[in-house]
């Protein structure tokens, strides 16, 4: 394997895991900069429901790709890819290792090997699948897609309508799904090292975090957030969750307390998916974010061997 002389470090998992604070540490501890990998983090109006770290948090460490972008703008993992090698040529001047972290796991994908263009949509059938959105429900996409293709179904973000719309528009095209064209990627190798770090809990202790966390956001101002986002609710950016729960709140669909329902078990969902996606990756070394010292410990006798 060819070695190279600078390195990135992934730290993923899954949603509330606790990559925030033990990055930061690290990032000290390496003297060196954060990229984010999280792909609602970019956007500066979604504050509570996007749970980044704040200036306090950040304890001096430079973090990149958060608030940088309007919901606004149009932004995509190809964006992502581009960007943030644009970024990494910038820091490897000054840095001999930088943190990548987040719980994206297309993003972190699009860094470490690339994405290749997929094949080009007819305006007409993406205008289609839009109507018979807006005309049948977000299940009617869901139940879709299971059908055509329930390997890619099982760790997308299933309540964003915009990523199963674009996975049907594909099969529609094609009659090929996501799962084909995925395993179809060949990987770029990258003039960088990559170590991956995953990190993870026992389940019954990630989702106990992740209702806390949840519980926190709302005392915090969650749904007044929400609210003033609410004009925007068919916007990409937010269409995730966090804040679809609550427009459905908004819209009369039902209460308060179902929200709050709705908000914990779908982010209990997206943190099993996002650990289906992280742990089929091999290349992940898996760890508990309170093992910090041997974490270290890997990374330092990792950079050795190179």
């Amino acid at each position: 394997m060819t070695k190279y002389s600078k390195t990135i470090v992934i730290l993923a998992g899954p949603t509330a895991v606790g990559k925030t604070s033990l990055s930061i540490e690290l990032a000290k501890q390496f003297n060196t900069e954060i990229i984010s990998a999280d792909s609602r983090q970019f956007y500066r109006e979604m504050e509570l429901g996007t749970a980044k770290p704040s200036k306090r948090e950040m304890d001096g460490i430079v973090h990149h790709f958060i608030n940088s972008h309007s919901i606004h703008d149009e932004y995509n993992v190809g964006d992502f890819e581009k960007d943030s090698l644009t970024l990494l040529s910038e820091l490897f001047l000054k840095h001999d290792v930088v943190f990548v972290v987040g719980g994206s796991g297309l993003y972190v994908k699009a860094l470490c090997e690339g994405i290749d263009e997929m094949p080009k949509i007819p305006q007409e059938l993406r205008a289609q699948l839009n109507d018979e959105y807006l005309k049948f429900g977000l299940e009617y996409l869901q139940n879709e897609l299971q059908a055509v293709d329930p390997e890619y179904y099982s760790i997308v973000d299933q309540q964003n309508p915009q990523r199963l719309i674009r996975a049907l528009e594909l099969f529609r095209a094609t009659g090929k799904n996501m799962t084909y064209y995925r395993a179809q990627t060949s990987k770029i190798e990258r003039p960088f090292n990559i170590i991956k770090i995953g990190l993870e809990r026992p389940r019954e202790e990630l989702y106990q975090r992740i209702n806390l966390r949840m519980d926190q956001m709302i005392a915090a101002g969650l749904f007044e957030e929400a609210n003033k986002l609410y004009p925007f609710k068919n916007l990409n950016a937010l269409q995730t969750v966090g804040y679809s729960e609550i427009f459905g709140y908004l819209d009369g669909d039902y209460d308060k307390e179902e929200a709050i329902r709705l908000l914990k078990r779908n982010s209990r969902r997206y943190a099993k998916r996002q650990m289906t996606w992280f742990k089929k990756d091999t290349e992940f070394k898996w760890f508990s974010p309170i093992d910090e010292n041997f974490i270290r410990e890997y990374i330092k006798n990792s950079l050795n061997k190179i």
